[in-house]
Formats: C-alpha cells, structure tokens, sequence
C-alpha cells in the first residue's frame, strides 16, 4: 500500500471515532490501533468495521481498531498527524465505504465485547494488562532478531556462508542478551516511574561483573532472573522513587530520588530478586518441558482448547512473560505452536459456517473478507464477527484447536521438541519464526500437520454439531436480497425473505 492509502485509511478512521478532539491518545501494537476516547458514544462501530482496511474492533480499555500487522505501524503515524492537524484547524475526513458486514452478527459481538469488558475489569487482569503492556512493545524486535537467527541456523545446517554466519549471530542474540534493560525500562514506565530508573536498575541484571557476588550461599550468574527479575526490579524501584518523591525536599529531590530509588532496588535485586527470580524461571522452563514431554497429546489438546476462551477472559495475557522467560532461556517457546492451534480451529469453523450458508451473502462476505488475515493468525474479526457472536460455532472451534493442539504435543512427547524464536504472529506467520533441534524439515512438517488437523477438524465439528436446525432456518436467508424484475405481473412488488 502507498503512504496516500495509508493517509486515506486514517482520514477514513478518524471522522468514525469522533474526530481530533474526542482522542486521547494513540498507540499501536503488532496488528491494532489504539485509541483513548473522551466519548465512546461518538464511535460509529458499524461503519468503521465496513472500510476495508479494518478487519475488526475490539472494545477494551482503550478502543483497539485491528488494521493487520504492517498497516498498522503505517497508519498509525498518518492518524496521529491527521488528529494534530484537526485540532490545528485542518481536519480532513473521508466518506466511508458502503457496508459489507453482517450487521446483526457484529451487534451481537459488540454486545458481547462490552459484557467481557466489564467482566475483565477485575484488580488481577488489569494488572495482567499492565504486565501485557510491558511487553507488547519488544514484539517486533523478537520477530526481528528471532527471524535472522532462523536464517543463521539455516545458514549453518547447509555449510553456506560460513563468515556471514557469525555476523548473524550477533545481530539476532544482540536483543536479548540486553532484553532485561528494555523490560525495566517499559516496566517503570507502565507503573509511573522514571523509565530509564527502571532501565538502570534492571540492567544490574545483565552486568557481567555480579558473577563476582554471592547471595544465598551461591555466586551469581549474569542473567539470573532474566525478564521476571527486570519486571520485579523495576516496580520495586518505581515504588522506591514514589516514596523519595514524597519525602525527600524539593531542593535535593533531582540527587537524592535517583540516587535512592537505584541503590535500593538494586541491592535488593542483587541479594534478592535475582535470586528469587531465577528460581521461578527455572521452574516454568522445567515445567513447560515436563508437561509436554510427559503430558504430550493431552497437554496440547487442553492448552489448544482453552486458549481462545482465555482470551476472551483476559487471562493470555499472563502468558506474554511466560513465552518470553522461554525465549530467554532455550532460545524458543515451545508453547506458542500449539496455542497458535486455536487459530486454525477457528478458521475451519469460519469456513464450515460458509459453507452451511450459502444464502447468507452478508455473512459470507464477512468470512471471505477475514479468512486471509485468520490464516495470517489475526482471528479477532472471525472470533467478533462470526464464530462467538453464533455462539456453538465458538465452542466447535476450540474444538479444532484442541485437536491441532494435540497432534503437536503428541510429537513433543516423541521427543520432536520445537517452538517459536518470538511471540506475536500465528498461523502461517509463524513458519519463518519455528525452530527445533529436529531440522526444520520435521519442525515445518509438524507444524503444518498440526495447523491442518485444526483446520479439518474445527471444520467437520462446526459443519455437524455447530448448528441447530432451528439456527440454520434463522440464518441461512439473505437479509438483504436484490429485487428481480418481473415480467408477467409488474404491478406486484418482489416478495422479501
């Protein structure tokens, strides 16, 4: 798309949401624009989700417009300038497209996103959001660096370019040898603090000289505690600075907070936190190794289920700091290919309510519209379009992804153990992000299987047990036909379905 469509789809957007003034703020992550609103009745939800470049909306603290990863870090920039010049003086607006949505299903998943809103508006998700929010951020560089370590690996298994090899190497373990500093730093940023405090503080986890310290009887490791204890370290240190904020006099405040706020957290990192952290580190890494060798098909089949309900609880997001704990330690997180099942599933069970619907042309197109960017991994405008607005579409799709789920784990438990270098894509996206110590001939193969079984399966359960007849009689209508002349009595008018 040029930089013209992208300017086009903001100014398509911005008129829909309220205009310049009813925003708030402005933020992307790896395939949604999000917005803070000063009025959310302003936002026409209907003709947002008919232009073209939106696959989706999702209602939640901020109000999340999924564009699809790539048009999102292009259109993000072409909003922001289009909200500034509007409240310069110089808005600019599009007319929408004609709708091409099903109407009724995406009322019934607006509903149902404004019921989970307020179900998840609990202390505990917030708080998962916030944790969610830390790492958000470092995605496109784990895609990055994690994509140019396949292509080394690959490199180095074939015997080609032996010097560039190296070069490689540096350029992808670069990132995460210093992950820790950029979670610190996002971290105190989240919870009000001075972000680069936070940075410093947690980068006394990667400072090779603290081999030189012992705590609790052992010398540390550089590294120890990796993620979990930059996480820790940081809001520690955040609510270090908020105390010496509130004590210390405005004449020393600019020496003595700083000063206070990385001295203590950063002996409490050192003779604490570092330690601690690297326990729970090395029990999750161990766990999630254990699990899938021992529980296999089982595990995955229950991981590959329940993730999209999981999703609609606010509860992944628990998860993000789990793969990256993963990533840091085995250089992949071998749960993201089997959650990444619940996807497959749900674009079978799209499929099969296409097929089940041949007269339901605004249904039908919803599905053709979003099919690609499932199969991409992005499923919010299958999940909030179709599948759960349906209702037992939903549940015959976590079935799909319970069956992917299981037929990856099965291997795992073979010992055909793999995973994903970064989070953040799914489905077909995730291919150039696999990695195993099989060869990429039997991770890619696996995989693939996988993500077909969840296909066949969310499909075949959809098409025999995702309807009722009653919801088939409802539903397989057109609710919008077009008239047809008639010859033989003109002054009749054609009848409605």
């Amino acid at each position: 798309m040029s930089p013209d469509t992208h300017r086009a789809t903001a100014a398509a957007i911005l008129p829909l949401v309220g205009g310049p003034d009813n925003i708030t703020s402005v933020a992307h992550c790896m395939t949604r624009l999000r917005i803070g609103l000063r009025d959310r009745a302003l936002v026409q939800d209907e003709s947002l989700k008919a232009l073209p470049a939106v696959l989706g909306v999702v209602d939640d603290d901020t109000y999340q417009i999924v564009l699809g990863p790539g048009a999102v870090a292009r259109v993000t920039p072409e909003f922001e300038a289009l909200v500034e010049e509007g409240r310069a003086g110089e808005p600019r607006a599009a007319e929408p497209p004609r709708p091409v949505t099903a109407a009724g299903l995406a009322g019934r998943g607006a509903a149902l996103r404004e019921a989970r809103k307020a179900r998840n508006a609990t202390p505990l998700k917030l708080f998962l959001r916030r944790v969610a929010n830390i790492f958000v951020p470092l995605i496109p560089a784990l895609i990055g660096c994690g994509i140019i370590a396949g292509l080394a690996g690959v490199l180095t298994n074939l015997g080609w370019l032996p010097t560039l090899v190296p070069a490689l190497a540096a350029i992808a373990s670069g990132f995460m040898s210093l992950i820790a500093v950029f979670v610190g730093y996002n971290t105190a940023k989240e919870f009000g603090g001075t972000a680069i405090l936070g940075g410093a503080v947690a980068a006394i986890i990667v400072f090779p000289g603290v081999a030189k310290i012992d705590a609790f009887g052992e010398h540390l490791s550089p590294g120890q505690g990796g993620v979990l204890g930059a996480l820790a370290a940081a809001y520690l240190a955040v609510r270090v600075e908020r105390l010496c904020r509130r004590w210390v006099p405005e004449a020393l405040d600019a020496l003595v907070t700083p000063t206070l706020t990385v001295l203590v957290a950063g002996l409490a990192t050192l003779f604490g936190l570092m330690f601690l952290a690297g326990e729970v580190s090395a029990a999750i890494g161990a766990f999630a190794t254990w699990l899938l060798a021992h529980g296999g098909a089982f595990a995955g089949l229950v991981l590959g289920g329940l993730f999209l309900p999981l999703v609609m609880l606010g509860l992944h997001q628990a998860l993000i700091p789990i793969h990256t704990t993963l990533i840091e330690q085995n250089g992949y997180t071998v749960l993201l290919p089997i959650l990444a099942m619940a996807g497959a599933g749900q674009v079978g069970a799209a499929i099969a309510v296409y097929v089940r619907l041949p007269r339901n042309r605004s249904i039908r197109t919803t599905i053709r519209s979003a099919l690609p960017a499932g199969f991409l991994g992005v499923g919010e405008p299958l999940i909030y379009g179709v599948s759960l607005p349906l209702g037992r579409p939903f549940v015959t799709a976590c079935v799909g992804g319970a069956a992917g789920g299981a037929f990856v784990g099965l291997f795992n438990q073979l010992g055909v153990a793999f995973g994903s270098t970064a989070i953040g894509p799914s489905g077909w996206a995730l291919f150039p992000l696999l990695h195993g110590g099989s060869g990429m001939g039997p991770t890619l193969a696996i995989y693939g299987g996988g993500l077909a079984v969840g296909y066949l399966v969310g499909f075949l359960a959809t098409y025999f047990f995702g309807f009722t007849r009653q919801m088939l009689a409802d539903l397989d209508t057109d609710p919008d036909p077009e008239p047809t002349p008639t010859t033989a009595e003109p002054a009749k008018q054609p009848a409605l379905t």
